[in-house]
């Protein structure tokens, strides 16, 4: 998160369990479940999580309208501030981008259907012919040099995406169908950063216009996508429908529109999902009712493929928990098992480090053997044994969010874990408005030692998740300076074998320093009726249109 990626906050209105009652309940799951936990494990819920789904069943015919529920409304449609789950959601239907994530998290071609790299710091982006944006304009070198150019150089700041532009030079049209973008050094992030919204395509017209009302309810958005934005009524919904010209034939909607609401409530939302009153959610976090969505015959859930960990982010470079034996101690002591089976009811996995498998890609080969190093069971005893001769009188703060039972039920098994070798934790609450001002000012992080957050990269390499702890880094909230070289030198490889074995280098030293502690992996949840079908489940949803291939089950 930079600067202005504020709403990365995670909402859960799940019921909290008493102290007592996940100490009990870590106890006996750390019996049953032997404490660890490795990627593929299968939870009580049924989902075997070395098996996450990339698609769901194709729909057998089109649909006229579907209603879909957002957690919360969007605060802004423009591609560059859409950096969180509702507003994703919504604009991946609406603007592409230049290269595409596809469902199974592959790289594929977007509105540039050719790539080129002369050398290592020039990009060359070929645009497809006949592309249009909905109100008839064509797409033209001038609208892609305009959305790149408004997120680098003197603009990088008003972007939520300003990492993936940090190395660009220049940027400029070469031919009548060509922009090529000119790089200070070598940086892999920045051409798979153009598959996210970082590079999507907005009209240079339309957005001068608007101003800074661009993005807003007043002022709308205008793209390439397979759905058009036809309302936003602010506070109430925003509907999308479909765009007859879209020019990736292969995805012309099957349904004609698209109404989103914003359903805050849980428990309300899964009544409204059972009832039929909406007809699908992704969910970020396992709700409440989560076993009322599985057990229903009215629903379908699936679970997919994802960039999604909880985390206990360190947030100072100065206290108790700025010494790196006492973050490993806190981790050893942690059952991360019980996390995943008490506070996410079975639909999470224990994280052994940030970066998950669905992050590998084609590197798997590489990146395998060295997170099997890497294990989940607690051992208070080597716990004890890092604290020897460290002072543990001064207390550890986390900062949790309130109203939120995630991070009340993990700070409760950390805290219990943490006294039981002889370090003390104490938490404070954040209400639910200010913990975002954690991520982007340092007065609000003033006095804690940590806070939870649940994180996400974009694009399937390890290094988008390790690229935080880059020196000075906005998202570098502890101040890590461990691997700030290592990041640098795997960020100008452009070989992706040998940015790899970078890579692990620097997953062994974060996993070692803990700069952030891993807890658990969390799948895309995906909640369809069974009048619909064909949504993508994967997090790929993000940023690819997956409501186009949505249609009617039977």
């Amino acid at each position: 998160m930079h600067t202005t990626r504020t709403q990365r906050v995670r909402r859960s209105s799940a019921r909290a369990l008493t102290v007592a009652g996940i100490a009990v309940a870590a106890l006996a799951l750390s019996a049953c479940a032997g404490g660890g936990g490795a990627a593929g494990a299968k939870t009580g819920l049924g989902v075997d999580l070395n098996k996450l789904a990339t698609e769901t069943a194709a729909a057998k015919g089109p649909i006229d309208a579907i209603t879909w529920n957002l957690p919360y409304e969007p605060l802004s449609l423009d591609p560059m501030k859409t950096f969180n789950y509702a507003e994703n959601t919504v604009d991946a239907n609406l603007c592409d981008s230049l290269q595409r994530l596809n469902p199974d998290l592959t790289t594929g071609p977007g509105l540039a259907e050719k790539v080129d790299t002369p050398n290592d710091t020039t990009v060359v982006y070929t645009l497809r012919d006949g592309v249009k944006f909905w109100d008839g304009s064509p797409l033209t070198p001038a609208d892609v040099v305009f959305s790149i150019d408004r997120q680098s150089g003197a603009h990088n700041a008003d972007s939520y995406y300003s990492e993936y532009f940090t190395s660009v030079k220049s940027v400029e049209q070469t031919g009548a169908n060509q922009v090529t973008v000119h790089l200070s050094k070598p940086d892999a992030l920045f051409a798979q950063g153009m598959a996210t919204a970082a590079g999507a395509i907005v009209s240079k017209a339309y957005a001068t216009k608007a101003g800074e009302k661009f993005g807003t309810p007043q002022g709308g958005i205008m793209c390439t996508g397979a759905f058009k934005l036809d309302r936003w009524n602010a506070g109430k919904g925003i509907d999308i429908v479909k765009n007859d010209a879209y020019w990736d034939t292969k995805l012309t909607p099957k349904v004609g529109k698209v109404s989103f609401s914003f359903i805050a409530d849980e428990t309300t939302a899964i009544n409204a999902l059972r009832s039929g009153d909406v007809d699908g959610q992704f969910f970020y976090l396992p709700p409440t009712g989560m076993q009322q969505l599985t057990a229903s015959k009215t629903v379908q859930t699936t679970y997919g493929k994802s960039f999604v960990f909880f985390t206990l982010a360190g947030a100072s470079d100065s206290g108790p928990f700025a010494d790196p034996k006492v973050r490993q101690a806190l981790l050893d002591s942690i059952d991360r098992q019980a996390i995943s089976d008490v506070v996410f009811q079975k639909a999470a996995i224990p994280a052994p480090t940030l970066a998950g498998p669905d992050y590998w890609g084609d590197q798997k080969s590489l990146f395998e053997p060295a997170f099997t190093k890497f294990g989940t069971k607690p051992d208070p005893g080597a716990a004890k044994q890092l604290l020897t001769g460290v002072d543990t009188s001064k207390e550890i703060t986390i900062a949790i969010q309130g109203s939120s039972a995630v991070h009340e039920q993990t700070a409760n098994l950390i805290q219990a874990a943490g006294q039981a070798i002889g370090l003390k934790i104490k938490t404070k609450v954040i209400p639910v408005e200010q913990y975002g001002n954690l991520y982007y000012d340092p007065k609000a992080r003033a006095g804690l030692d940590a806070f939870f957050t649940t994180w996400y990269g974009n694009v399937t390499d390890p290094l988008d998740v390790y690229q935080v702890f880059t020196t000075g880094g906005a998202n570098n909230f502890g101040n890590y300076t461990g691997v700030n070289d290592l990041v640098q030198q795997a960020r100008s490889t452009l070989d992706p074998a040998e940015r790899a074995k970078t890579t692990v280098e620097i997953q062994a030293k974060v996993t070692k320093d803990l700069p952030w502690t891993p807890l658990t992996y969390l799948p895309t949840i995906l909640v369809q009726n069974d009048k619909i079908t064909g949504a993508v489940p994967s997090i790929a949803y993000l940023s690819y249109p997956w409501a186009a291939t949505i249609g009617s089950a039977k």
